[in-house]
């Protein structure tokens, strides 16, 4: 993402054609294959996750960085390329973008030994969508037919009332042939479908899921290389290598601890004692002068990587004071270039607009001049305005990762700029954080990112803008861009689906949806007892891939 436009993830179109065709596979070698140690135990650095880990109810990091490596789904991700392959899925076959037929593989299995079936796919997925049930994921399955009417209609209009029940519990464009097939059926045509089923949301569940699902969180059973032992909040999640795993990639290590910290730094110099084998976050200060290669000499990597960091805004309904000429002006007043010199080393990208350069489909300079610093105009702006009606700007990050100098420094150049006061708030954990986001109970500005779910310029566009999104943390709410988006994804060929989806983002522009700060670069330290350490296109380490030495 960061400063070259690499193209890493193929179009979506493209990749969907690869799938429809069944290839599968190919790519990832295994252990036995690459030539690397297996066996063993390492730790790496985890982060408190927002939810029990339940595939349709995670959105976020913490989780999902555990759920990547214990779930398997239709579909996969390259770990190279972020192409994706055939995992469970035998092939994924459509004439017309709307009806596909899933076949799957005979005997994958889950942790607990039962075979994985079609039935748990469509199950899952119901249960997903299904409107009382609550699940983060659900609004991943709104292109699939009948999706609305799992969805409750809210009587809110004359004080708090019960919801009445949604009209179906199931959708009609879920249909089980047999035990190995079943089809799914979309309300419109949707040319990246297959493209999408290799996110989390889309991961099958066991019948057991369906017996608790509450107490099942705390120890998912998946079809992934790993499966999870324990988990002790707050402190660290357990995992172990699943022998019956019928992936090809089955993963080096048998055992790998997420043990989580509160503070990217502690789990820099645990790093740097070799007393934690890999960490995913490199605080600024280790940054500075490239000081981590000197502190971590050959155990060290940088990557651009599928992330963008952003800045959202609270909703009107909670805090009136960030209307879109407000947010352009606050957006003129970053001066990004300084405090990725400063901040980053210079190991980030000015982002120009809302899709990161690593996807298919990017455009430069959608944002235009309101993602330029120019204090100036930012004053102008802001007085055209009206000026701001607050008490004071504020900036909230969660504090257990590396945010508070950049955040610090973002609100520095706003005060400078605007004259109006800009204060950097921290908030305990990433889970309280999310949480008080999630609860509408966040005021002012608050840090977003976005690490893509799946490589496609979509993906940048409707999970986290889109009216009802699962991730649209302001309620960003345009008819004429969820029309966009709906037109985008019935394009018939790479192209077309690309400029409609860049016009989509243009009207993002137009109503500064968000404040775009920089297009991400994952950096990574580890210690002298591992090797084979990579990154994902998605930013993430390829925790099956590390070895001991």
């Amino acid at each position: 993402m960061r400063g070259t436009t690499r193209t890493v993830a193929v179009a979506g179109i493209s990749a969907a054609a690869l799938l429809l065709a069944g290839c599968g596979g190919g790519g990832d070698e295994t252990p036995e294959t690459s030539g690397a140690k297996t066996g063993g135990a390492i730790a790496v650095r985890g982060c408190n996750p927002e939810n029990p880990l339940i595939a349709g109810n995670t959105s976020e990091t913490c989780g999902g960085n555990v759920l990547d490596v214990i779930t398997a789904k239709l579909v996969k991700y390259n770990d190279e390329t972020a192409a994706p392959e055939n995992d469970i899925a035998e092939s994924i076959e459509s004439t017309d973008n709307q009806t596909f037929t899933v076949k799957l593989k005979k005997d994958y299995k889950f942790h607990d030994g039962t075979v994985v079936k079609a039935k748990n796919f469509v199950d899952a997925w119901n249960y997903t969508a299904y409107g009382p049930n609550a699940q983060l994921g659900s609004y991943f399955f709104e292109p699939i037919e009948g999706y609305g009417d799992l969805q409750s209609t809210d009587p809110d209009e004359d004080g708090p009332q019960k919801a009445p029940e949604p009209k179906a519990k199931e959708m009609t464009g879920l249909k089980v042939v047999d035990d190995s097939t079943f089809t799914i059926k979309t309300a419109d045509k949707v040319s990246n479908l297959p493209v999408r089923l290799g996110y989390t949301a889309f991961a099958p569940q066991p019948d057991s899921f369906f017996t608790d699902p509450k107490a099942f969180g705390d120890k998912p059973v998946a079809a992934g290389p790993y499966k999870l032992d324990t988990w002790t909040k707050n402190a660290e999640i357990k995992l172990s290598k699943f022998a019956d795993y019928s992936g090809a990639k089955k993963g080096n290590v048998d055992n790998i601890t997420f043990k989580i910290y509160q503070d990217a730094g502690a789990a820099y110099a645990d790093v740097q004692a070799n007393q934690l084998d890999v960490t995913d976050e490199v605080p600024a200060s280790a940054q500075i002068d490239d000081k981590y290669k000197t502190d971590l000499p050959d155990r060290n990597l940088q990557k651009p990587v599928g992330v963008i960091q952003t800045i959202t805004t609270a909703p009107t309904a909670v805090d009136p004071n960030y209307p879109p000429a407000i947010k352009k002006a606050i957006s003129m007043a970053i001066n990004r270039e300084a405090i990725i010199k400063a901040i980053f080393n210079n190991t980030r990208q000015p982002a120009t607009g809302w899709v990161s350069p690593v996807v298919d489909g990017y455009k430069k300079d959608v944002c235009g001049e309101a993602c330029v610093y120019d204090p100036a105009k930012a004053k102008a702006a802001l007085e055209a305005a009206g000026g701001f009606k607050g008490k004071q700007i504020t900036l909230s990050y969660n504090a257990d990762a590396s945010h508070k100098e950049w955040t610090e420094a973002t609100c520095n150049s706003i005060k400078q700029a605007l004259g109006v006061n800009c204060v950097a708030t921290g908030v305990v954990d990433f889970s309280t954080f999310r949480k008080q986001i999630h609860d509408r109970k966040m005021t002012g500005m608050f840090r977003t990112g976005w690490q893509m779910d799946y490589p496609s310029i979509e993906n940048f566009l409707t999970p986290i803008y889109a009216k009802g999104a699962s991730s649209n943390d302001g309620d960003y709410n345009n008819p004429a861009f969820d029309a966009k988006l709906k037109e985008a994804a019935a394009a018939t060929d790479a192209a077309s689906s690309n400029k409609l989806y860049q016009e989509a983002e243009q009207v993002l522009s137009e109503d500064m949806a968000s404040i775009p700060l920089w297009y991400g670069t994952t950096t990574m330290g580890w210690s002298d007892k591992v090797t084979n350490v990579k990154v994902t296109p998605f930013g993430v380490p390829d925790y099956a891939s590390i070895s001991l030495k």
